[in-house]
């Protein structure tokens, strides 16, 4: 007797309370993975957007502040919906909460 490993098991989606096929519950997982990173004013944000501080930030550690209205360029996305990773001049590894920033 042969297996069946066709892909047409279903499984229970507690979210949805019905039985779906183990591909759409992988392609809903994948989607549902994803997060979404907002600025201050609710603009969506995507890895190489420019952002400008909206208010003055001292960076922990660099011994300088940012001021309100600097640009920042080509951010990238670190998975939390908070967080952003960016490069400035003179300041390695500079993480920024999405709050104090806007798209430009």
């Amino acid at each position: 007797m042969a297996d069946n490993d066709s892909g047409d098991d279903y499984v229970y989606d507690e979210a949805s309370g019905e039985w779906i096929s183990g591909a759409d519950l992988a392609v809903k997982q994948l989607e549902s993975a994803t997060v979404e990173v907002r600025d201050s004013v609710g603009n969506l944000l995507a890895d190489g957007d420019q952002v400008t501080l909206i208010k003055d930030l001292t960076v922990k550690g660099a011994g300088q502040t940012l001021k309100r209205g600097t640009l920042i360029k080509s951010i990238r996305l670190t998975g939390d919906a908070q967080e952003i990773d960016c490069r400035y001049d003179g300041i390695k590894g500079l993480v920024l909460r999405a709050e104090f920033v806007k798209k430009r």
